[in-house]
């Protein structure tokens, strides 16, 4: 009989490809140069962030790589020859607690390959968390990702024990599940993922009536991943799904996941990764549909159906768009300075505030750390028009080219979190 040990080392490993939480990206080793628990670059530990923006360590696992469907991207697909475990609940459970216990752990990120029915499966992973929550008064995070052909009965009641439930919809069309994982409906995830957000909705009714019983609790969101590389859906197609996702089911986070080819490909699958910088130009492109008011069809058009992956796609969208600068700093209205490249929502809160009192100039700019190289073409200020720079639309793009490497960096490449870039994104100012 399989060894628990061994079964965390398989089932740890098999987790790694869901992107559905973060890992910091650094590589923790002891002085004899090996990982262990704690590790962020180590199988079985991954970071997410709770809703009041606190970074926890969780275990994460799958309850079995054992799958009965065969999406041909997924190392653990039916057809693969890959070797099985699988975990009880009760197993599971004792894992949790005891790297709670060890303070190696805050909680727990747990999905499965489906085994007999996607109802079945759910109802083990829901056995876990209804273990830790009930037996155990376990009160640490726990994200439990479900399986859409499973019923909603079930998937609400997972809501019930969970702070956070996801859904992958890994591709962005029916057309490319229909080639690469048949067995999968992008409609009818979609509809699970209404069903979530209704109970999301009702709950936070429940809570605003006054004198009102307090209502069950019930996860506070939901998110999803989507594979880039492995179809060949453009990054327009792939926007367009993502903002269709949040303004539809009002999801906390899309995730990108770069297509790694894995052991045994399946034929379909194409033979190379793509670039990385794709993956990160899609979460900068995501960030500025979420919190600085573009539509998909600006950053990826018919025409130009693919992210530059050259630069970043606040500058890139500026450089296509050259009628709209320079932009007057001290006059310009919030919705204006949000799309100066270099500018982000917490520094154009900052010139908003600083313009009531005095017109600003380079040197207030400067004082407020402010990316001045990516700045000055597209701004003026009290001291400075960008035409005494004498740049044209060729050597302004020019300006801002990187060195040739850093654009096809492969996939093996020493590892750095999504959530780190989405926190760079918001600290460097898009």
């Amino acid at each position: 009989m399989m060894e628990l040990t061994q079964k965390l080392a398989i089932l740890a490993d098999a987790a790694k490809y869901d992107a559905s939480c973060a890992s910091s990206g650094a590589a923790r080793k002891d002085s004899r140069g090996s990982t262990g628990v704690g590790s962020t670059g180590g199988s079985g530990i991954c970071h997410s962030y709770t809703p009041d923006g606190r970074c926890v360590s969780l275990l994460k696992v799958l309850m079995t790589n054992a799958c009965i469907y065969d999406c041909h991207y997924c190392i653990n697909r039916r057809s693969s020859n890959v070797t099985r475990a699988r975990f009880t609940p009760e197993e599971v459970v004792q894992l949790t607690l005891d790297f709670y216990k060890r303070n190696y752990i805050e909680g727990l990120f747990l999905s499965s390959g489906i085994i007999r029915s996607a109802d079945h499966t759910m109802e083990l992973v829901i056995e876990v968390a209804r273990k830790l929550r009930e037996e155990h008064q376990f009160r640490g995070y726990i994200h439990l990702k479900t399986i859409p052909e499973a019923s909603q009965e079930l998937i609400a009641l997972a809501g019930r024990y969970a702070d956070r439930i996801s859904i992958n919809v890994e591709l962005p069309s029916q057309n490319s599940l229909n080639t690469l994982a048949p067995e999968k409906n992008l409609a009818r995830t979609e509809d699970a993922m209404g069903h979530i957000r209704e109970k999301i909705d009702e709950r936070h009714a429940e809570k605003r009536k006054p004198d009102a019983p307090k209502p069950p609790p019930f996860a506070t969101g939901q998110s999803t991943q989507m594979l880039v590389g492995a179809d060949a859906s453009t990054d327009a197609v792939i926007l367009n799904c993502a903002d269709r996702l949040y303004t539809s089911h009002r999801l906390r986070r899309v995730y990108y996941s770069a297509f790694s080819p894995i052991p045994e490909p399946s034929a379909v699958l194409p033979l190379k990764a793509p670039p990385l910088i794709r993956e990160h130009r899609l979460y900068q492109a995501d960030w500025l549909l979420r919190f600085y008011d573009f539509q998909p069809g600006e950053l990826a058009s018919e025409a130009a159906p693919n992210l530059d992956l050259a630069l970043d796609p606040k500058l890139s969208w500026a450089l296509r768009n050259r009628e709209r600068f320079p932009v007057d700093v001290n006059r310009a209205p919030r919705e204006v300075l949000l799309r100066i490249p270099g500018l982000g929502v917490r520094n154009v809160e900052r010139i908003l505030s600083a313009r009531r009192y005095t017109r600003l100039r380079l040197a207030d700019l400067i004082r407020l750390r402010l990316q001045m190289k990516k700045l000055m073409p597209f701004i003026i200020t009290a001291d400075h028009h960008p035409a005494r720079l004498g740049l044209d639309a060729d050597s302004l793009r020019a300006r801002f080219l990187p060195p040739p490497e850093q654009l096809d960096l492969p996939f093996d490449a020493p590892p750095k979190s999504t959530e780190t870039d989405l926190l760079s994104v918001r600290s460097g100012e898009l």
